[in-house]
């Protein structure tokens, strides 16, 4: 029995996604889908791009290259850079702009991608390597092209070795500005810890930003760490108005609690200055004039709750009628992982590969429940669609009625799944993704505990680069659950990541 459950747990060198893990249609048709066959009836990955022809309106190279470097404090960090630092450019884009980015591989052994956080871009640029694209190795390189069809706060990473790529280094920001502009001061706050040294935009201690009297200033907090991260705003009242780069409706001014920023999400602070924001870890922003000095206030003890914040607006479609409903239960247990015994991450009670492989239709409304009994900290990041949290822990957020919900969905636009709300130690959450009408299939790719891939689902062969014990693709919060509705587009798969 111990031989048996050794060997079946050896994943081979190369491998297809299309045919790991076994089919789950959450009570639907099967779709057109053709799973551990080939895939007759759906589109390739490969062909799944944005445009390939026209200019760029903001055209970018960034070049991959792992050292030494030094952060804005003077600290020496052995890691990875983006053009010679990290973070790397913070790129700054308006809505409806052509962006293409040209990454340059010089030196990193592991190969890299880029992912762009929260943008939903067509499934070929997504930059998971693995699934959408090949790892770039050493020497070669990759050009993303897609349209930033939506206005907010972003961050690009690589997705190939995050555990130590991210962590070292190798991430940057994305804002993309509202084609009308706004009347406010903008200051992007990207906040990472290199090994132990909490930063904002790579600098520890205090941050001062000169900022123009009597206009409003939005501080686009982004979360780049791999957990959950508290903050506070001294001197000044705020209003939370975006969360994972979707507009809050009506938010309200925010004066004794702080905020959870959940890893890989954002949130957006509008705010008048003066005033300090505070990350725990001892960094922190302070905004006025030259010469500002803002006193910290104590950390509040209350956090501020996004499922109860804003008002209600319709999202555009009923998620009591999902045509689909599946259950996504995080767990742990002692087995064999690839030949190795461990402590290892589970989905519905199995190990990698034989994890669910979601199949939705294009037009599904979707439901997911999330139970997260792992006792870890977890969230959930779902690539290329968006998702409105129903409930937590079986309690619904008050707005939740008739298919309208509070602050997550200004225009009908869910907010990505849970990255607004960080699943709890204990409990469960539910959120409904759906998806948008277009052609072709559909299927997401939720793989906690998975080896790394370094070779690309364009032709839907990966091949696998050893990871390190322990690693993790997909994270969630312990003992929660969740639903989503999501409508599916052409730009095809969803993975789920964090």
């Amino acid at each position: 029995m111990l031989g048996w459950s050794w060997w079946s747990s050896l994943v081979p060198s190369t491998y297809s996604v299309m045919e790991m893990g076994h089919t789950d249609l959450g009570g639907g048709s099967a779709a057109g889908h053709d799973h551990g066959t080939g895939h007759s009836g759906g589109q390739s990955v490969a062909a799944l791009t944005g445009p390939q022809s026209g200019d760029p309106d903001v055209a970018v190279e960034l070049t991959a290259a792992r050292g030494t470097f030094e952060l804005a404090g003077g600290d020496r960090i052995e890691g990875y850079t983006l053009n010679g630092s990290s973070p790397g450019p913070a790129l700054e884009v308006h809505q409806g702009d052509l962006v293409q980015v040209t990454l340059i591989n010089a030196d990193v052994p592991d190969g890299v991608t880029l992912h762009w956080h929260g943008v939903d871009v067509p499934n070929a640029e997504d930059g998971v390597a693995g699934v959408t694209q090949d790892a770039v190795a050493p020497g070669e390189s990759h050009v993303y092209r897609f349209v930033a069809e939506d206005a907010g706060t972003y961050w690009y990473h690589s997705h190939q070795v995050s555990h130590r790529q991210v962590r070292g280094g190798l991430f940057g920001t994305l804002v993309v500005l509202p084609a009308g502009g706004r009347d406010e001061q903008d200051v992007v706050a990207a906040v990472h810890t290199y090994q132990g040294h909490r930063t904002v935009n790579g600098r520890t201690g205090i941050t001062t930003v000169e900022t123009e009297p009597g206009r409003p200033v939005r501080v686009r907090l982004v979360n780049t760490d791999n957990g959950p991260l508290r903050a506070w705003v001294s001197g000044a009242a705020f209003r939370v108005v975006a969360v994972d780069g979707t507009d809050v409706h009506e938010p309200t001014a925010v004066r004794s609690e702080g905020v959870l920023v959940t890893a890989g999400g954002r949130l957006d602070l509008l705010l008048e200055e003066p005033a300090r924001v505070s990350i725990r870890g001892g960094a922190a922003l302070v905004l006025g004039p030259r010469g500002t000095d803002v006193p910290e206030e104590p950390e509040p003890p209350d956090v501020l709750d996004l499922l109860d914040y804003g008002t209600a607006v319709e999202l555009g479609f009923d998620p009591d009628r999902a045509d689909r409903d599946f259950r996504y239960e995080i767990g742990r247990r002692i087995g064999f992982l690839d030949g190795r015994p461990g402590f290892w991450w589970t989905v519905n009670g199995r190990l990698f590969p034989d994890v669910p492989m979601f199949h939705v239709a294009e037009g599904d409304v979707v439901r997911m429940t999330i139970t997260n009994d792992s006792g870890d900290v977890h969230p959930m990041h779902l690539h290329g669609h968006h998702a409105v949290v129903l409930s937590r822990d079986g309690v619904p957020p008050p707005a939740v009625r008739g298919g309208s919900t509070r602050s997550t969905s200004p225009t009908g636009r869910a907010t990505r799944s849970p990255s607004s709300r960080t699943t709890p130690a204990s409990g469960w959450t539910t959120a409904t993704t759906s998806t948008t009408p277009a052609t072709g299939w559909w299927r997401t790719w939720l793989t906690p505990g998975s080896p790394n891939r370094s070779r690309s689902a364009a032709s839907t062969t990966t091949r696998r680069s050893d990871p390190a014990p322990g690693q993790r693709l997909c994270r969630a919060s312990s003992a929660t659950a969740m639903e989503a509705a999501t409508r599916k587009s052409r730009r095809g798969s969803g993975t789920c990541t964090s």
